[in-house]
């Protein structure tokens, strides 16, 4: 965690997510070691197994979905004002940081109630050049819905959820250029 921030407590209460069609509440643990699909329309994790957008799309797909989009992010090899960077180190406030993911995938359904699958995983430890850091994968019905709510997802995701990261690169190590407070839920806009 970058010197001189302290993880918050969660802003809320934990969500109750049966208000929401498919979902189910989230577990809050350590950081699981492989993620692992739910039975269920919601999988949330902060996990340090990599993780394959292609077996999260495939969970994501129904019978009913004419859409699945898959969004994930990998580690790039710059940032702003940083050539060379070998490696990222995400840390989390773990207990926090799945019922933020919880809540943001239930703010999702709220937004798109026509939503089948919601998935929102991120990864800790540390991770390489191509490595994926983070995948978001959502089925509706319909595309303009499913990239829609898997924009709003990720979008979310990245403002409220407390990940760090650390950057590696040829000239040194430090906590990421990019890192910014928290925000709360209902203020992230697209």
């Amino acid at each position: 965690m970058p010197p001189g921030i302290t993880a918050p407590p969660p802003a809320s209460p934990p969500v109750d997510p049966t208000s929401a069609p498919g979902s189910r509440p989230a577990t809050t643990r350590a950081a699981s070691a492989q993620a692992v699909p739910p039975p269920d329309g919601t999988w949330v994790d902060i996990t340090s197994a990599p993780l394959s957008a292609a077996a999260v799309g495939t969970w994501a797909a129904t019978a009913d979905s004419g859409a699945v989009v898959t969004f994930s992010g990998t580690v790039r090899d710059h940032a702003s004002g940083r050539e060379g960077v070998t490696s990222l180190t995400y840390e989390a406030y773990v207990g926090a940081a799945v019922q933020r993911l919880a809540a943001v995938v239930d703010d999702t359904r709220a937004r798109w109630p026509e939503v089948r699958r919601v998935a929102a995983l991120h990864r800790t430890g540390r991770l390489d050049v191509g490595d994926i850091a983070v995948v978001v994968a959502v089925s509706a019905p319909h595309r303009t819905e499913a990239f829609a709510a898997a924009a709003h997802c990720i979008d979310t995701l990245k403002a409220t959820v407390p990940l760090w990261k650390k950057e590696t690169w040829s000239e040194g190590e430090e906590w990421g250029t990019d890192a910014r407070p928290i925000s709360d839920l209902g203020t992230v806009h697209r």
